[in-house]
């Protein structure tokens, strides 16, 4: 006999009108103005190899956490986009609710302290939309990322010039979004299906392995992200070279860049650091800095917040193109 589930009918699902949220949309900022400063000549660097991925035909690809939209950068990463200088944006599932969140209501974020003490953390009514939506979208054949996306554009809703997903989904640059079963509020909701997230997801995953199966001469950028950014981007590296492989083919002159706050050293994070560091259980050192570079590729680690170093190193990627 099958064990005995939650019974999800029983749950009191409320209004996000009624939720008291921590960010709203006016953190957004506007590319067309300064942003915090910061300064890093690695920027320069990590610019230039933009440029010339880009020049060459090879792909760049931009892995973020949902810290970097709730820090305000999107209209940043949609200007990439939009001038062609980031071919495909990844995210988590946080990554996406947030972006929906700020397009429906202009605002995200909750306390996780006040509503798990309550038994309300994530039980929102509009949040688990989402779930209806990626339903449809696999209907559709679409992925998590564009199914999204498609739902914020042609619904018009309010805040949709600040939506990644949307202008994605507007721009047709692949947007993925990389669920892990059980890590977001979505999946308390009695609407969430799990097949259906799955099988979203999993499309992803192979739209996001077709793009790296492009990445030779291109550059692979990570923000945030400690988990599913190192992990999903090693299994997909490691079927494109397979392919390649047989063809006669190399996937080795990739540069790498990882954004983040952990304190690691500003040089010789090209080797893995040993078991007996903690911080070798920090994926993306020894999987984006390291292990996937060792064949020819370079790397590169920026520590700071999200809202100084996406914005300045695109600014760095904007005032490049310019001069093309």
């Amino acid at each position: 006999m099958p064990f005995e589930k939650f019974d999800r009918s029983k749950l009191d699902i409320l209004p996000l009108d009624q939720r008291i949220s921590d960010i709203d949309i006016s953190v957004v900022m506007d590319p067309e103005l300064p942003p915090p400063p910061f300064e890093n000549p690695k920027l320069d660097e990590i610019a230039d190899a933009v440029i010339r991925a880009r020049k060459l035909g090879a792909e760049v690809i931009m892995m973020y956490g949902a810290h970097v939209i709730r820090t305000g950068n999107a209209r940043f990463m949609i200007k990439l986009m939009e001038q062609g200088l980031v071919t495909h944006f990844a995210t988590n599932g946080a990554g996406s609710i947030h972006d929906f969140e700020f397009a429906l209501k202009g605002y995200t974020c909750e306390s996780v302290a006040k509503y798990i003490s309550e038994g309300q953390f994530g039980l929102w009514t509009e949040s688990g939309l989402i779930n209806d939506i990626i339903n449809e979208g696999v209907k559709d054949g679409l992925g998590a990322g564009e199914a999204i996306g498609r739902y914020i554009w042609e619904n018009d809703l309010p805040y949709r010039d600040s939506s990644l997903l949307a202008n994605a989904y507007k721009n047709h640059v692949p947007a993925t979004v990389h669920i892990g079963i059980g890590n977001d509020i979505i999946h308390e909701h009695p609407n969430a299906d799990g097949r259906a997230l799955g099988e979203a997801s999993y499309t992803d995953f192979l739209i996001y392995a077709n793009t790296i199966s492009k990445l030779n001469h291109g550059v692979f950028l990570n923000f945030g992200s400690a988990v599913a950014g190192p992990e999903v981007y090693l299994k997909c590296l490691a079927m494109a070279r397979n392919v390649a492989k047989q063809e006669g083919k190399e996937i080795f002159d990739i540069t790498t860049a990882v954004f983040d706050l952990l304190d690691i050293p500003d040089e010789g994070y090209d080797v893995t650091p040993p078991k007996s560091d903690p911080r070798y259980y920090f994926r993306p050192w020894k999987t984006i800095l390291s292990r996937t570079v060792a064949d020819g590729g370079k790397s590169f680690y920026v520590r700071g917040s999200h809202n100084q170093t996406l914005p300045n190193l695109a600014n760095k990627i904007f005032e490049r193109n310019a001069k093309i």
